[in-house]
């Protein structure tokens, strides 16, 4: 098994524990603060990685070429806008068809990793992406009206769109981060990923910061109460990120996006198995297409 494929499962079940507690904290900080504690608190244990990977297995630490801080704070500000988006979503009723425009990330990125880095996908693996994706909308929408007008209201509404940009910037991001680390040859994929993560992740935390300061003081406060709640955000967070950042080191971002949809049926089993819900028609339908689109995107790459 290629090593990319565990990485982006284990990163796929990390962020699925880290977008839950972001929703949970979302009441308490708003919107901006519970996006910011993602990065803030994620720094220490970033940096604390690279640390170990240069202290521990002896990895140099990369010297940084002029391309990089483009790609890199480029594909920093895009991941802020994202998860601003996607957080913002929760603020909306009707934000289910949002959050299944949210998840057309993997056809996205693919788009994105060809625009910006050339990457092309076999036609094997386009069918598993559009298999994914077909699936991850199907359970999204399986607990929305099922007559016709009101599921076209549902895709036309307006957190339909925000989830569509959403995934749209993360797609662009990860196909600006997969560049930026690429752009640090000679130290291996590990310091690669993990150096690159930590020098975004610390201009996030500015940029956010910053921005707060002077826009969102009362949230900004609020992040440093909430520490204890924060930083299971930021281990998580940075976990996740670690892996995704590794496994897009290692392989295209079209594939790893596609292989991270598998995070949703971590959703629905939590929901079985802790909270006792019972899966819908619809959403066993979408489990068993996501998991035909591991198998093609995996056999393809």
């Amino acid at each position: 098994m290629d090593l990319w494929i565990p990485i982006t499962v284990f990163a796929a079940f990390c962020q699925n524990l880290r977008s839950a507690l972001q929703k949970h904290l979302k009441g308490r900080l708003g919107t901006s603060g519970a996006t910011f504690v993602r990065f803030a608190y994620g720094v220490p244990f970033a940096w604390l990685y690279v640390w170990g990977l240069n202290a521990g297995l002896g990895l140099p630490f990369p010297e940084l070429p002029l391309v990089f801080y483009p790609l890199a704070f480029l594909g920093g500000l895009a991941q802020i806008a994202a998860t601003f988006l996607l957080i913002h979503l929760f603020s909306y009723r009707n934000f289910t068809a949002g959050t299944a425009y949210s998840k057309t990330e993997p056809i996205q990125a693919a788009l994105f990793g060809w625009l910006l880095i050339g990457e092309t996908v076999t036609l094997s693996a386009g069918i598993g992406i559009l298999l994914g994706v077909i699936g991850v909308v199907t359970v999204s929408l399986a607990r929305e009206p099922k007559d016709l007008a009101s599921m076209a209201s549902a895709l036309s509404s307006r957190p339909a769109f925000i989830g569509l940009a959403s995934a749209g910037l993360f797609g662009a991001s990860a196909a600006l981060y997969r560049s930026a680390a690429l752009s640090l040859e000679g130290t291996g994929y590990l310091m690669q990923a993990g150096f690159a993560l930590a020098l975004v992740t610390l201009f996030q935390t500015f940029v956010m910061g910053a921005w707060m300061a002077v826009r969102r003081p009362a949230e900004l406060s609020a992040t440093i109460r909430t520490w204890r709640s924060s930083v299971f955000v930021g281990i998580t967070g940075i976990a996740g990120s670690i892996g995704w950042f590794t496994a897009m080191t290692l392989q295209q971002v079209a594939y790893v996006r596609a292989l991270a949809q598998i995070e949703l049926v971590f959703t629905l089993l939590f929901s079985v198995f802790v909270f006792r819900e019972k899966l819908r028609q619809a959403e066993i339908i979408g489990c068993l297409l996501i998991g035909a689109a591991v198998v093609v995107v995996v056999l393809a790459s």
